[in-house]
């Protein structure tokens, strides 16, 4: 059986090897939905929990465009932009709910999908994923500090326990600073929702305001 050190080294080791999708890496021209996923599960497949597992698949895919998170394709192709929001979408959509990730997208899509704006989507895409490296050292120190901190509790259990004890500890602390930066993105977007209400409750704010007008 592994000791708790041992675990650690062994998902630090996982975390080092994980490398986000460049910009670069993906193909300028449109790509047939098969060639999407298959594209996918290449470039994604070291984030699987399972190996049988898929990264996305071609129902997920449309249901992403049905739910407002993904603009349709052209002609049944997806542009390097489509690549570019449905990486993103693949990363929140184990922590976020469909109306939060289209909340957090929906201003993205609208001002930088296939716009004139000076900042492409791609650029946005870039400059996000450049902070992932500084952001897996501060993993890395905060897991090692949280590692420490689990190691010194349970001193009084019995040696056939304590491992296990100190393991839950450490599991627990990671999962409670999940939950408190979980409820923290929620909030913002919260916000977010607030301020830039989707259309269909623009549209109903606004019949709203004409029936209650005084006439």
């Amino acid at each position: 059986m592994k000791t708790n050190e041992e675990r650690l080294e062994e998902m630090l080791r996982h975390l080092d090897r994980l490398s986000h999708v460049r910009a670069s890496q993906i193909p300028e021209i449109p790509l047939y939905m098969d060639q999407v996923t298959t594209f996918m599960e290449e470039h994604l497949k070291d984030f699987k929990r399972n190996e049988a597992d898929k990264v996305l698949t071609k129902t997920m895919i449309n249901n992403y465009a049905k739910n407002n998170l993904l603009p349709p394709p052209d002609k049944k192709k997806y542009s390097k932009e489509h690549m570019l929001l449905l990486i993103f979408i693949y990363y929140y959509k184990n922590l976020l709910s469909i109306s939060d990730i289209e909340t957090l997208l929906a201003p993205i899509t609208e001002n930088h999908f296939q716009t004139e704006s000076p900042v492409s989507l791609e650029d946005i895409y870039s400059e996000v994923f450049s902070l992932r490296d500084e952001q897996k050292k501060r993993l890395t120190d905060d897991m090692k500090q949280k590692f420490e901190a689990a190691e010194s509790t349970f001193s009084g259990a019995p040696d056939g326990e304590r491992e296990f004890l100190r393991l839950f500890a450490f599991i627990s602390e990671l999962a409670f600073d999940v939950y408190l930066k979980k409820l923290v993105i929620e909030g913002l977007i919260d916000q977010l929702r607030e301020e830039n209400p989707p259309a269909k409750d623009k549209n109903k704010k606004a019949r709203t305001r004409t029936e209650t007008r005084p006439r």
